[in-house]
C-alpha cells in the first residue's frame, strides 16, 4: 500500500457514503478524518481484532492479498501485515505504543529505511456516530510522498461494509 497515490482533498459523499478528508498540515503529516455510522466499541474492534481488520483494511482495487495478519494489540505489542501482489510479498510491521479501548490507538510503522512513522487513530463518538481521525507523523517529506493515504478512502468505505454488516448481523441475533 506504499504506492505513490494522489491525495485528494476529500471523497465525494453519498446518501450511503460518509465524506473522507485528507490534508497535509505540514511537510511531514496526513490526516485522515471520516465519520462512521457505529459507536466507538465497535469501530474499535473492527481496528484492533485481526479477524475484522483484514476484512476492511486493503483496499480491494490494490489487488493485494493479505496472506497474514498479526495483532497483539496492547502497548509493547506488535503487529504484522503481510501481502502478496502478483509474484511478490511485502511486510508492513511495528509496535502499539499507547492502547486505549474505544478512543484512541497509536503505534509505529517500521517497515521503511528512512525511519518509523507514527499513526495516531482517535475514536470520537456521538450520537451512535464515530468520528475517526488517522494521524500519520513521517520521518521525513520524502516518506510523506511515498506513503499510502490516498488509500484510506477506499478503506474506510469498506469498513463502513464491514460495520453495516455486524450491525445488522447483531440485530438478528
Amino acid at each position: 500500500m506504499r504506492k505513490q497515490m494522489d491525495v485528494r482533498r476529500e471523497s465525494e459523499a453519498t446518501p450511503t457514503k460518509n465524506r473522507t478528508e485528507v490534508a497535509r498540515p505540514s511537510d511531514r503529516e496526513v490526516v485522515v478524518t471520516r465519520t462512521v455510522n457505529a459507536p466507538a466499541r465497535l469501530v474499535f474492534e473492527a481496528w484492533t481484532q485481526a479477524e475484522l481488520f483484514r476484512r476492511w483494511w486493503v483496499p480491494k482495487s490494490y489487488g493485494l492479498n493479505l496472506l497474514s495478519c498479526e495483532m497483539d494489540v496492547r502497548v509493547g505489542g506488535q503487529y504484522r501485515l503481510v501481502f502478496r501482489h502478483e509474484e511478490s510479498t511485502m511486510e508492513f510491521f511495528g509496535t502499539y505504543l499507547e492502547v486505549t479501548p474505544h478512543s484512541r490507538l497509536v503505534w509505529t510503522n517500521e517497515e521503511g529505511d528512512s525511519g518509523a512513522t507514527v499513526t495516531t487513530v482517535t475514536f470520537e463518538e456521538s450520537a451512535g456516530k464515530t468520528l475517526l481521525v488517522v494521524h500519520d507523523l513521517y520521518p521525513s517529506k520524502e516518506a510523506v510522498d511515498s506513503g499510502s493515504a490516498g488509500a484510506m478512502p477506499e478503506a474506510f468505505d469498506q469498513l463502513d461494509e464491514l460495520l453495516a454488516s455486524l450491525a445488522s448481523s447483531a440485530e438478528t441475533k
